[in-house]
């Protein structure tokens, strides 16, 4: 891939995580608008924007820093485990999703696992769906490393926003983080294509 094309693909995420934190901050952090619309005080409020705009700058940055981790890691891995690879990889996002379950489960004093259950076959499901167009645009063999990469390295990424008291930094951070992955994951062989082309 063409460093120009690089270029392009890491200021095109930054702004979908910025854009994307943004607009998920109107919905889970409403109280921070609401406070300043009372009376009205642009002021306070576009500082408000500006911060959630710079932290899903944040967010895209970890993004874009765990999928190019996971592309070496991925190619290192295919040298030493080769044709073993695939079901480790199943087997990793297997644990990854019963440690989105249980671990966050247990890590927390009350509250219900049903939380849980549902956020990690969400992830699943949306990771299931991105991979097999991910698949369908490039080849079979994409599936796996694509679900991997959608389940395995968004619930590492998700990490500190787990970590979190209550659980609005965690929805605000899970949006831009798959949202972002997703279009890495989806440009990507567009990407290398047009720079195979040229």
């Amino acid at each position: 891939m063409k460093s120009r094309n690089v270029v392009r693909l890491f200021f095109t995420t930054l702004l979908i995580g910025g854009l994307s934190t943004l607009i998920t901050s109107f919905f889970v952090k409403n109280d921070a608008y609401l406070k300043f619309m009372n009376p009205f005080d642009w002021f306070e409020i576009l500082g408000v924007v500006l911060f959630f705009l710079t932290l899903g700058f944040v967010f895209s940055l970890i993004s874009q820093m765990g999928f190019f981790a996971y592309l070496t890691a991925n190619q290192f891995a295919l040298s030493v485990f080769r044709s073993f690879w695939p079901m480790i990889q199943i087997v990793i996002i297997a644990f990854a999703l019963f440690d989105l379950i249980y671990f966050r489960y247990k890590s927390l004093e009350g509250g219900t696992i049903t939380t849980f259950i549902l956020s990690a076959i969400a992830l699943f499901v949306y990771g299931f769906i991105v991979a097999a167009i991910k698949a369908k645009e490039t080849n079979k063999t994409a599936f796996i490393p694509a679900l991997f990469f959608m389940v395995v390295i968004t619930s590492i990424e998700w990490v500190p926003g787990l970590r979190t008291e209550g659980g609005d930094y965690a929805w605000l951070m899970i949006v831009p983080l798959v949202i972002c992955n997703t279009y890495q994951l989806l440009i990507l062989h567009r990407l290398t294509e047009k720079g195979a082309k040229k």
